[in-house]
């Protein structure tokens, strides 16, 4: 089976689910939702269309059971999805367990959102590892390439594959897969504009850069990434003691903005697991997930980028 059980009684599953046709997707989703319905538990299911539409109709005798979200909305950036998605429901249903469809990886997918899906389903399992929880997530076996379907056997313990479950010979630790996807990110444009920064009497220059960079955007997109740009560049003055860079330009129909600085981020669940109420600090990077359409981020010895997207 491939479940993990803590001490206290819960036990986590993550199992991949593999499909090429509808009758597989069916079968294989709504068999996990209807098992967990029958077992009292808390029922999520966060897939992108036309499988949601697919799935309210093959449950509709369950509808007041279940809670259904737009993938392509809920989770457009990849890094939203566990705080504002997977653990907001965990959350919200304490003292029970949950279980969730969540198919963050579907054909429409770029090469420059893919690295951070495959970052997230892997530390789904290091984040939910003591939690009473099962999180399914489908793979589009005829659609997505076979390079992302190979990555769902690194990321998800236990695979199901004709309707029966295998553990995963290719499952690793969750940090160290993440890891692997902790990829470099292309050059900054020479077109960009940029602006350097150092101390905390420079933050009114930053934000009133980003505020001229994005005068032709919607105010409220604006005024979201100038939100996520003055936490990121706190960030830097506060843990670094270094100069840090902000630059902004256009690309494919987003505006791109990214913040380099000479600091390591050493958390790999940064942006990702809210801190505790009574702390101080640690929200920039989940602010920044929570308001742009998706975030980037390469660290290492020399330093650390993060690129964040806002489409236009």
């Amino acid at each position: 089976m491939t479940l993990t059980a803590t001490g206290d009684g819960a036990v986590f599953d993550h199992p991949g689910l593999l499909y090429d046709s509808r009758a597989q997707y069916l079968s294989g989703v709504t068999t996990f939702v209807r098992e967990a319905t029958d077992a009292g538990d808390a029922v999520l299911v966060a897939v992108p269309p036309p499988n949601l539409d697919l799935l309210r109709g093959a449950l509709a005798d369950l509808a007041d059971r279940i809670a259904f979200a737009d993938m392509t909305v809920a989770g457009r950036n990849p890094g939203r999805i566990i705080p504002a998605v997977l653990l907001a429901f965990a959350d919200a249903h304490p003292r029970r367990r949950v279980s969730i469809v969540g198919e963050p990886v579907w054909p429409g997918r770029t090469d420059l959102e893919y690295p951070a899906c495959a970052a997230h389903e892997a530390l789904i399992n290091a984040v939910f590892a003591t939690r009473d929880a099962a999180i399914l997530c489908p793979y589009d076996t005829g659609a997505l390439e076979p390079a992302r379907v190979r990555d769902a056997w690194r990321t998800h313990p236990v695979m199901i594959v004709g309707g029966g479950r295998r553990p995963s010979p290719w499952y690793d630790d969750p940090y160290m897969t993440a890891a692997a996807f902790n990829q470099p990110l292309p050059k900054v444009p020479v077109t960009a504009a940029t602006l350097a920064y150092r101390h905390a009497t420079d933050l009114a220059a930053v934000r009133r850069f980003i505020a001229a960079e994005t005068a032709g955007l919607d105010p409220d997109r604006g005024d979201d990434l100038l939100i996520a740009v003055n936490e990121l560049a706190e960030n830097t003055i506060a843990h670094t003691g270094a100069a840090g860079t902000v630059s902004v330009w256009t690309e494919a129909g987003r505006l791109v903005c990214q913040i380099d600085d000479h600091g390591y981020l050493a958390d790999p669940l940064a942006g990702r697991v809210p801190p505790p109420a009574d702390v101080e600090g640690g929200r920039g990077l989940i602010l920044a997930n929570r308001l742009c359409d998706l975030v980037r981020i390469h660290t290492g010895a020399d330093g650390t980028s993060i690129r964040l997207h806002i489409d236009l």
